[in-house]
């Protein structure tokens, strides 16, 4: 190497860095803003006079539209460019965030959550396509663990400071707040986002796209409405079970008959890539289930603060943190020894939420939380090295997109199945519990089992229901967890069948 040739090196290394922290901004902006607001359902739930259903298809829509627009991420980068692609997408992401905070009523809301879904859709795997199309194969797993830093920390640091912005101001603010950080992102995209490349004779495949988007949209809305509907014995339930195997039938045969499909089927010919969509899947899945059920068990069960489930959600964040360093350290590792530590970990740290009760402590909570978001970070760069480093350059836009798809969908699913098994664990052992509390149970003699509970008088009646229905719905929890934990060292074995990516 000439001396010539190390400046123009240092130049390339210094633009690849300026790149990466431009998406990584961006992507942390779109993660965090998504979640914020669930933080806040009530306060909007009152300001625009909804009902609990009605408010909830603020984030039921928001939820479709990304999952619609995830898998046409693949196609928008190749016709337009992956920059021009991310000008748009940021901006208009932005300028629907500041609408959702400026809407009056619940119509308006929902049409800019949609907007705002749409367009932040194809952040993320554009994102990653960018960095993996802008650093070598040898410095993935790095750029990988900073940009991963967005993924993994956006969906905690949001809802850790919604809450406290909600209780400070209101719920407008959560949108607000976000704005001057929109704006610095945009400039990044304009002034370091540098590739062009576009194809303006790619065609969409329109009846490959309608109807993933069918089967996908229908499907979403299936798991995110189930559970409050009583599933299959609501006509609406059936109906999109319907659409969606209707769906997702046409997809399949339309991609295989075409000759240029939406989404090519010979990506899943790369064995990798196969089965690196099979651990993004379960990698969804435990990212977020602890963040679904924690703050519901704490503030439902034990009277949590909104505060404290912020703390708590921040030391998630300081584990993910700590994990990506060690993740970094470890990037001349096999990369299949990072997922062994993350899936086992994942594992661990669900049978240790399967230990909590009604008297857990705050310390327990958060060193859980903390050991779970470390777990967590062992995925995300090994699993982003794995699946993509036998791609070639050109499918990583196309890759990327239906890798984020795969990944929502098991977040969408895992949750739902964790859900369902507190509801209907709680539901059997409430009865359980019942059928034991009857005038002649001696237990009920003993002053220091009942703690003020009564047979004789409503108040006593009322406290025995109320904690009766705190330890069954803690029976549920505990249960989950169990799922949680069986579900991620099952994943374990199938590491196996994975190739050691090749570096260049």
């Amino acid at each position: 190497m000439t001396a010539a040739t190390l400046p123009d090196r240092k130049a390339g290394d210094t633009r690849r860095y300026w790149v990466l922290a431009t998406v990584t901004l961006a992507t942390l902006l779109f993660a965090m803003t998504v979640t914020i607001s669930y933080v806040v359902l009530p306060q909007m739930q009152g300001s625009l006079s909804a009902t609990q259903d009605q408010i909830a298809w603020s984030v039921t829509f928001n939820l479709v539209a990304t999952a619609v627009g995830t898998p046409a991420s693949g196609w928008l980068a190749n016709r337009f460019g992956r920059r021009a692609l991310m000008i748009w997408c940021v901006t208009g992401f932005s300028v629907a965030s500041l609408l959702c905070g400026t809407a009056t009523t619940l119509e308006e809301l929902v049409t800019y959550r949609v907007i705002q879904g749409i367009m932040g859709a194809p952040i993320t795997p554009v994102a990653q396509a960018i960095i993996l199309g802008t650093f070598p194969r040898r410095q993935h797993g790095l750029a990988t663990a900073v940009w991963g830093m967005g993924v993994v920390c956006g969906p905690i640091i949001g809802p850790t400071i919604g809450g406290f912005i909600a209780e400070a101001y209101d719920w407008r603010w959560v949108f607000f707040m976000t704005f001057p950080v929109c704006v610095v992102s945009i400039l990044m995209v304009f002034v370091f986002i540098t590739d062009r490349t576009r194809n303006s004779d790619i065609r969409l495949d329109w009846t490959g796209f309608l109807a993933l988007s069918i089967a996908v949209a229908s499907f979403q809305l299936m798991l995110d409405r189930g559970e409050r509907l009583d599933w299959f014995d609501a006509t609406e339930i059936v109906i999109e079970a319907c659409l969606a195997g209707l769906g997702l039938y046409l997809f399949a045969v339309h991609s295989l008959m075409a000759q240029k499909p939406f989404l090519d089927p010979k990506l899943l010919l790369d064995r990798n890539f196969a089965l690196g969509l099979f651990f993004a899947f379960a990698f969804g899945g435990l990212a977020f289930v602890p963040m679904v059920l924690l703050p519901t068990m704490l503030q439902d069960l034990q009277g949590f603060p909104d505060s404290i489930i912020g703390l708590i959600l921040a030391a998630r964040g300081v584990g993910s943190m700590i994990g990506n360093f060690a993740v970094v350290a470890m990037s001349r590792f096999d990369p299949r020894i990072g997922l062994v530590i993350g899936y086992t970990s994942q594992s661990m740290s669900g049978y240790m939420m399967a230990q909590f009760d009604l008297n857990v402590s705050m310390a327990d909570v958060m060193f859980t939380s903390a050991f779970q978001g470390f777990g967590n970070s062992f995925l995300w760069v090994p699993l982003t090295v794995i699946a993509f480093g036998t791609l070639p350059t050109h499918r990583l836009g196309e890759a990327t997109a239906v890798f984020h798809l795969i990944r929502n969908l098991g977040s969408a699913i895992v949750i739902s199945v964790c859900v369902g098994v507190v509801i209907h664990s709680a539901g059997v052992s409430y009865s359980v519990i019942s059928e034991n509390i009857n005038p002649f149970n001696e237990a009920f003699g003993i002053a220091s089992v009942t703690g003020g509970w009564s047979l004789d008088s409503l108040t006593g009646l009322a406290k025995l229901s109320n904690e009766v229905d705190r330890q069954a719905s803690m029976i549920g929890y505990i249960n989950a967890f169990y799922v949680f934990s069986t579900f991620a060292i099952s994943i374990v074995p199938f590491i196996l069948f994975l190739k050691k990516p090749e570096r260049d």
